[in-house]
């Protein structure tokens, strides 16, 4: 006879911000009967994985953390990424969640069991079952390599941004950089000092905007840990002015004009060479592609040992990095180590793939190129299974997190809910899920995330944004204040029935 896998409630995949909060919730709740499921030998997802020079956060510390567990040690009104990594093992440990933790736990499929309402979780570790499944797997957790000839021809040392290999010497090396996202202009800054040479390949200028970034000083601090009431506050201000953005992202984007006014003068604060300056100034809306912040970037770029080659990558040779000028000729930039800083699979998360429903059809072949979910959240045909930062609820002006504790929120009511009703399966109607959707796809007309003239990875391969919420996200908040059963399919257990 088979010996059953261990069963539980719910079971939880990953251990970044969406993981970790999601777990939190449930000890809050009292709901103990839950495993979290990790892929690595330690917590902290992306934060834990980012490890490259210079990485850190582009929303200021006190809004990128819970708002149950303020952090009053911060050093700096950006954090840097150790210290979000070890803010999100804190909490972990300090509310009891890292001894749910199953590491080296990768989730190879997960696939639902209508006779035995449930779903049936592969990993690399072994077998589990659990009623309700959470996917904290987040956009940015798996690494996005560009499809260029002769990529795995290189002879020279090759990683990406997000598998940094910190044994690798850069010192005096010949050094190219493929890719100008938030990761490029971050690490950069940080190694154009100790290489021979740095050949930056820029497929868009990207608009990089002054960061104020500094200390927080002794004073802060102390006011912080001794009165919470004041980062509070300072929580509450940052909110309100991270959401103001939203006027001109979403409501009238030529109120842009301020930002790009403010972007190209951060560009001549840099650089002085009027042919690079035209390199990197952005030929597309600010806001189309997301605003990045750096107040090195520029000079590091402006130093003699870096040229920005914008010229369209033809291939890649054992030694060389080949381009192709505005005449048709090919250029050959010889270097021995490729840094490749294109991002993440944001549009196609991996996770999607090993998401089946009961006739074994993944969520990503059921999305095609445009995923769509329920308040962001759940999605028709997957029952029992919730999706944190799922389609249309990234965003591009404030902290994730903020829309990650509104989806756990959700979420927790949704489980709540099942509890208190003797309800062991939601699903949530198809129509449900259309009307909400032709509701995002209508706010989104208009903003600059899709009339802004540019080709970014928030939108898919129809041109559709199937990655950001087109609003404020204190609307989004109060979508999902609230679950509501109305627009689920709900069967009930035989012990009792729905209110």
């Amino acid at each position: 006879m088979t010996e059953e896998p261990p069963h539980f409630r719910v079971a939880v995949i990953g251990t970044g911000f969406a993981g970790i909060g999601m777990a939190v919730r449930l000890r809050q709740a009292g709901l103990e009967d839950f495993v979290v499921l990790e892929r690595a030998d330690d917590l902290g997802g992306t934060w834990r994985d980012n490890s490259y020079p210079g990485a850190a956060c582009d929303v200021p510390s006190h809004l990128y953390s819970f708002s149950f567990a303020p952090n009053p040690g911060w050093s700096r009104s950006f954090s840097p990424q150790p210290e979000i990594w070890e803010y999100l093992k804190r909490v972990a440990g300090e509310y009891g969640v890292d001894r749910h933790v199953r590491h080296r736990h990768d989730v190879t499929a997960a696939r639902w069991e209508p006779r035995r309402n449930r779903w049936r979780i592969e990993t690399t570790g072994g077998t589990v079952t659990a009623q309700f499944l959470v996917s904290g797997a987040g956009p940015l957790a798996d690494p996005s390599f560009p499809d260029i000839k002769g990529l795995d021809a290189f002879e020279g040392t090759m990683f990406h941004s997000a598998d940094w290999d910190h044994d690798h010497d850069l010192t005096g090396r010949r050094v190219a950089v493929i890719g100008t996202g938030a990761s490029a202009i971050q690490f950069v800054p940080r190694i154009q000092p100790r290489v021979g040479s740095l050949s930056l390949f820029q497929r868009t200028a990207p608009w990089v905007m002054f960061r104020h970034d500094r200390d927080i000083t002794g004073l802060e601090s102390w006011l912080f840990r001794n009165l919470p009431l004041t980062q509070k506050i300072a929580r509450t201000s940052i909110y309100w002015g991270r959401e103001n953005y939203v006027f001109g992202f979403a409501k009238n984007p030529r109120l842009l004009s301020v930002v790009e006014r403010l972007g190209r003068a951060n560009i001549h604060r840099g650089v002085k060479d009027p042919e690079l300056r035209a390199k990197l100034t952005p030929d597309f809306r600010a806001g189309c592609k997301r605003i990045l912040m750096s107040n090195d970037y520029y000079p590091a770029l402006a130093q003699p040992n870096v040229d920005v080659v914008t010229d369209g990558i033809v291939e890649i040779r054992p030694h060389a990095v080949v381009t192709r000028d505005a005449s048709g000729r090919e250029v050959e930039h010889e270097v021995d180590t490729i840094i490749l800083g294109t991002g993440f699979h944001v549009t196609d998360p991996p996770i999607a793939h090993r998401i089946l429903d009961a006739d074994g059809v993944s969520l990503a072949q059921h999305w095609g190129s445009t995923a769509q979910a329920f308040r962001g959240t759940t999605v028709a045909g997957y029952p029992n299974a919730f999706v944190l930062a799922g389609p249309n609820t990234g965003l591009g002006h404030t902290s994730q997190v903020f829309m990650i504790e509104a989806q756990i929120r959700y979420t927790m009511r949704a489980l709540t809910y099942a509890c208190r009703n003797r309800v062991d399966r939601l699903a949530v109607r198809p129509e449900a899920q259309r009307a909400y959707n032709r509701m995002v796809a209508r706010a989104m007309e208009g903003t600059v995330w899709v009339s802004g003239g540019c080709d970014s990875w928030y939108l898919n391969e129809e041109g559709r944004n199937t990655t950001l919420w087109p609003s404020f996200t204190w609307s989004y908040a109060l979508r999902t204040r609230w679950f509501d059963p109305h627009n689920y399919d709900l069967r009930l257990n035989r012990a009792g029935a729905a209110r």
